[in-house]
This record gives C-alpha cells, structure tokens and sequence, in this order.
C-alpha cells in the first residue's frame, strides 16, 4: 500500500470517490499557486496533482497550457514543485506531481525522486511515459517509495493495459478521450467502459480524467471510478478573476462543488 492507494481505499470504504484537483506550480505565481493549492485542499480536495509547467504540453488543453506558458514566463521552476508538494503535504492532502518526462530527466531522475520523498510526495504521474520505456524513472521511484502512475486510454490494447496495470502503482490514471485534456459539457459512456475494461486487467484503483467540471458530472463518473481528476475547471477560476484574492474565492466554491458530487455518486 501507499500514500496514493490508502487515500483511494479509505474513499472507497465511506462509499465515495477521491477528489483528485490538479494545479500548475507556478500559475499566477509560485506563492500564488501554493495558496490555490491549500485552498483545494480546505475545501475538499482529496490528493492534490501538482503539475510542473513544460514549453512542449502536447497533451494539455487550451486552459492549462496557456497557465503553463504564464508560470513559465514567471520563471517557474522545477524545485518549485517540491515546495508546493511540501504544503500540500501540510495541508493535510496526498501530494502527487504531473510532470512530462523531460523536465525530469533535465533535473536527474535519482534527484528528483529524492527531493520529491523528502518534500512529502506520493509519487509522479506521467502523461508521456510508458512503462516499456520507463525503467529507468520506475527503478528510481522505487527505491524512495514513490508511486509510478502510468495512463490508459480508448486506443489501448487488452495486452497494453495489462502492462500498463502491471507496471502502476497507485492508481491508473484512465484518460477516457483522445487527444487533449480540457473540459467538456458532458459525460459519455466510454470512460465507464475503459474503467471496466482496466479493471479486468487487473487494477485496484482507477481514476478518470475526461474533463469534469460541474458537481453533476463528478457524481456520474464517481459511480464507477475510484477517483475523479478535475483540472482545466480548477485552472479557469483562477486565470478568469480579477485578482488572486477574488480567484482563491471561485477556487474555493468550484471545489467544494465537486467535491460534493464526487461523496454523492449518481
């Protein structure tokens, strides 16, 4: 078991779904994203995905890679990640960074598994590795303790979700659409299918990132999922306010709206 997976569990066992609630470090600033993070946290955010801005995020949408850009051109930095993994930590929730593979090897993967368990973190997620090729970063988690969350999508054959299954820890990250994150006004069945589908490969725990952004739809999806990922929603109530204060306000609202809909599954 791990951080990652007791969170998951302890959901399960009071009969509802994990809120997980991404962020990019770094957007509007770094302190200003560490209390957008704390305020997920207060109103409900179960694990908290700290995401490490990239110049080439070939697999975000529009909301995240236009924050991205911003904390980039603010000077963000890699490190930043393991102060705002630190606090989330603090704040009570299961800190796990999102994090193209790059960044991380620029960094050293034996370093930044080292500094990521000592911050606090459960463990990584990455979009645009697969386990095949990712032996290297799997062995260096490994030896800190760290969860290695690899995704699955519609296009994945029943051999690769098996090897997908048998190389996660944590959980298994289910993207039920292809092409780019991002939100969307309704919830089709084809992420309930994928989830499914995962499960008989093997998993324990699988959440859904399909771009939920109302209450209603994390109920829908939390009836078959584990855990509901909820980022482009979260990323919009800070980039559309006027200012922090009033962006920490709608941050604070949105969350705690899906946050009921995930503790109440349709």
């Amino acid at each position: 078991m791990s951080a990652l997976s007791d969170c998951l569990g302890r959901a399960r066992a009071e009969g509802k779904s994990a809120l997980l609630a991404y962020l990019p470090v770094g957007f509007p600033s770094v302190e200003g994203s560490i209390a957008a993070m704390r305020t997920m946290v207060e109103a409900g955010a179960d694990i908290v995905e700290v995401g490490i801005p990239y110049s080439d995020p070939v697999l975000d949408g529009p909301i995240i890679e236009h924050a991205g850009e911003s904390a980039l051109r603010g000077g963000v930095r890699v490190s930043d990640a393991f102060v705002a993994v630190r606090a989330v930590a603090e704040s009570g929730a299961v800190p796990v960074i999102m994090s193209y593979y790059n960044p991380m090897l620029q960094y050293g993967l034996e370093r930044f598994a080292v500094d990521l368990a000592e911050a606090g973190g459960a463990g990584v997620i990455t979009p645009d590795l697969t386990p095949d090729v990712g032996e290297e970063w799997r062995r260096a988690a490994a030896e800190k303790g760290l969860d290695c969350v690899f995704l699955v999508a519609p296009s994945s054959t029943p051999e690769r979700l098996r090897m997908t299954v048998e190389a996660t820890t944590g959980f298994v990250y289910v993207t039920s659409r292809m092409g780019v994150t991002g939100e969307r006004s309704s919830v089709g069945k084809q992420a309930e299918k994928l989830v499914e589908r995962t499960k008989e490969a093997g998993a324990d725990f699988v959440c859904v990132g399909l771009g939920v952004s109302t209450g209603a739809q994390a109920a829908e999806v939390a009836r078959y999922a584990d855990g509901v990922i909820v980022g482009s929603a979260f990323v919009r109530a800070i980039a559309e306010a006027p200012t922090l204060e009033d962006g920490l306000k709608s941050l604070r609202v949105k969350v705690a709206e899906i946050a009921h809909g995930v503790e109440k599954p349709a």
